[in-house]
């Protein structure tokens, strides 16, 4: 197939040269550019074909998918949407809008647009990959199995299809039968590539399961240098997160709070819950806990104060400028936020107590202190050790932080960052905190979930112990959806079999193991 793009960019490339190229000539060759790592020729040459044709549906794909690769998925989303609007039967279309939506998180959207590609070619080997990852990830180990099988059966390559086998074989406690459906496949590929990434990901939880921590170290240490080297131009140039995380620690240092009004309710806001403290943490649990609660609503991960971001978190002395608002000012900024929360809810939160889960929110404590000074934060916390480890074995999606959690040491000094950050915003802000220790909460869950439910001022129910129910019927798009589908489980003290890596990381750890009271 490679070798047939190569051949039809080469005819493309001499058309062009010969001042006798159309639109699909440059669409052709845009997708060898694409294909051999050339993005930026690339988007010029589906640029170009869309000023020839400006119905060239492959170009517009194809532009869809470099935004997808860098983390623009608003812009991915705009490009497939205007492909589907000019070709509804157009089968790529609605895949790439697919691969949009499961990147942004957006899992029951990506659902319906893999179905719409086999309502129009019902042998795609990719939207049936795509379904059986979903259905893997949800625990429906039968549809998994289902449409795993029917991928492979369209193509024997389908690693996607292979993983969620493998993921679906994992869950149903066969660790064994996963590594020996990953091992194979591992061997044929010799380059870095997502699908590499997510079979060495596999590969190093079964070999977890099996209590071969040197194996799954091994698998886990290549799967993110996979990831580094995929998303290598993207991040070029760029500082670590960490930097940016002590940017806002330093533009909060000279913040003058002394002037803020004291926290009052405003008017028609719902009651209101920031659930925040550092991913792997737990942050997922909780936010499913309390969403098992009549009268809650809960989002996940959304970035619902992106406006004030903007505004004041991406400029030197934004965060100065914020301090200084009248308080008639931030009206902009709360209107802006309850519009996304709207979105994401899909529907008007009033009357409901909102619960906005998003671990690294603790980013942007200053913004929240200021803006919703009535609301309360929900601070979870867990053992520094197993919260490295854990962010170092993810499979995470494409994000400004992920490519910290690719060395054990990025990881650690991201950590470092945010609660260096954390302890400031503690110790200056008007905020109403409550701190949640991930062991309590799985220990003694039901003592934990009364102390905050009375904090937040909600009426403790039995429902809370069927989060696990919830989170089945509501769906996870976080890194925590299988451990949390799975009900209350103790995950503490996972970094213990994996110490002597760790070990190299500890003097930035150590700190915060004996402030958090994790050194006993």
């Amino acid at each position: 197939m490679v070798q047939d793009l190569e051949t039809a960019a080469h005819a493309a490339a001499a058309a062009l040269g010969a001042g006798r190229g159309t639109a699909a000539d440059c669409t052709t060759l845009g997708w060898y550019r694409a294909v051999s790592g050339d993005h930026g020729g690339a988007a010029a040459l589906f640029e170009r074909a869309l000023q020839m044709n400006p119905r060239e549906v492959e170009a517009m794909v194809g532009l869809a998918g470099l935004h997808r690769a860098a983390g623009r998925l608003r812009d991915a989303a705009l490009r497939c949407d205007a492909a589907i609007a000019a070709a509804p039967g157009y089968a790529e279309a609605w895949l790439e809008r697919a691969y949009v939506m499961a990147a942004g998180g957006v899992m029951d959207e990506a659902k319906l647009c893999y179905g719409e590609v086999l309502k129009r070619a019902p042998a795609n080997a990719a939207a049936h990959a795509g379904l059986a990852a979903l259905a893997a990830r949800d625990g429906e180990a039968e549809a998994g199995r289902r449409h795993a099988r029917a991928a492979l059966a369209a193509d024997p390559g389908q690693t996607a299809a292979l993983a969620a086998l493998a993921t679906i074989e994992l869950e149903a406690g066969e660790a064994q039968a996963a590594r020996d459906l990953v091992e194979p496949a591992l061997t044929r590929m010799d380059t870095s590539t997502p699908e590499r990434m997510e079979l060495l990901h596999v590969l190093g939880d079964a070999c977890n399961r099996l209590r071969d921590p040197a194996a799954a170290h091994a698998a886990y240490v290549r799967a993110k240098a996979d990831f580094a080297a995929v998303h290598a131009a993207t991040f070029a140039g760029r500082p670590p997160h960490s930097a940016f995380i002590d940017e806002v620690t330093a533009g909060l240092a000279e913040m003058d709070v002394r002037s803020w009004p004291p926290a009052s309710p405003q008017p028609g806001s719902p009651q209101h819950l920031f659930v925040l403290g550092y991913p792997r943490s737990g942050n997922t649990l909780l936010e499913n806990v309390l969403a098992s609660l009549p009268g809650t609503a809960a989002i996940e991960e959304m970035p619902t104060l992106r406006e004030t971001e903007l505004a004041f978190l991406a400029e030197p002395g934004g965060l100065s400028r914020f301090a200084r608002l009248e308080d008639a000012a931030l009206a902009p900024y709360r209107s802006a936020y309850w519009q996304r929360v709207g979105q994401a809810l899909g529907r008007d939160p009033a009357g409901a107590t909102l619960v906005d889960m998003d671990p690294l929110k603790a980013i942007r404590l200053p913004l929240i202190a200021r803006l919703f000074p009535e609301a309360r934060v929900l601070l979870v916390r867990r053992d520094p050790r197993d919260v490295v480890w854990s962010c170092f074995r993810t499979s995470f999606a494409l994000s400004n932080a992920a490519m910290d959690f690719t060395t054990l040491e990025g990881a650690a000094r991201h950590y470092d960052a945010l609660m260096r950050l954390t302890d400031a915003a503690l110790a200056k802000l008007p905020l109403a905190v409550h701190e949640v220790p991930y062991h309590r909460m799985v220990q003694d869950f039901d003592t934990t979930t009364r102390g905050i439910c009375a904090f937040a001022g909600l009426d403790w129910h039995e429902d809370l112990r069927r989060f696990d129910r919830t989170a089945r019927a509501r769906g996870v798009s976080t890194a925590s959806a299988r451990q949390v589908r799975r009900g209350l489980f103790d995950g503490t003290r996972q970094w213990e079999p994996y110490a002597a890596y760790l070990e190299p990381v500890m003097p930035i750890l150590q700190p915060w193991i004996e402030e958090l009271g994790y050194a006993g």
